[in-house]
């Protein structure tokens, strides 16, 4: 897990002191530029160099609690699903001050060769680096019944 510590700017907020919803996916994004910082060159590397992009292909958010204007949102990187040319990050992200999950991204991604725009097998240094942050998820369990 790769964590990231993000304050809330006042461009962050709507008229009621909360974070616009919307805002999550850029810090979505910024924390995956983070993740993927141990790669040569980092992620602007990977995209202007290498010409290889993550673009997004699918999104899912929860949100629990409300961040307000002042406050910090600590962003929590992992790995859910590693496949051949694609991957799925997890983003929980709690406020710092009272860590209260406020919020759950997932985000699935496809390497792409931004030359021609297609789909590629992943690169193995990517492939790695996920690899290094894969977690496990558990299902819920049933009150009463045998994990």
């Amino acid at each position: 897990m790769v964590s990231l510590d993000r304050p809330i700017k006042f461009e962050d907020v709507d008229a009621a002191n909360i974070v616009f919803f919307a805002r999550f996916l850029n810090y979505a994004h910024e924390a995956m530029e983070r993740f993927f910082a141990p790669l040569d060159g980092g992620y602007a590397g990977l995209i202007l160099e290498r010409r290889i992009g993550l673009p997004a292909v699918r999104v899912e958010a929860d949100y629990a609690a409300p961040v307000r204007y002042g406050q910090a949102l600590r962003i929590e990187t992992s790995v859910v699903r590693i496949g051949r040319r694609s991957a799925t990050l997890r983003y929980r992200m709690h406020r710092a001050h009272d860590g209260v999950l406020s919020a759950e991204l997932r985000h699935t991604v496809v390497t792409t060769d931004l030359v021609q725009l297609v789909s590629v097998p992943m690169p193995e240094d990517v492939r790695a680096l996920l690899g290094a942050h894969l977690e496990l998820e558990q299902a819920p369990s049933s009150a009463g019944q045998p994990a």
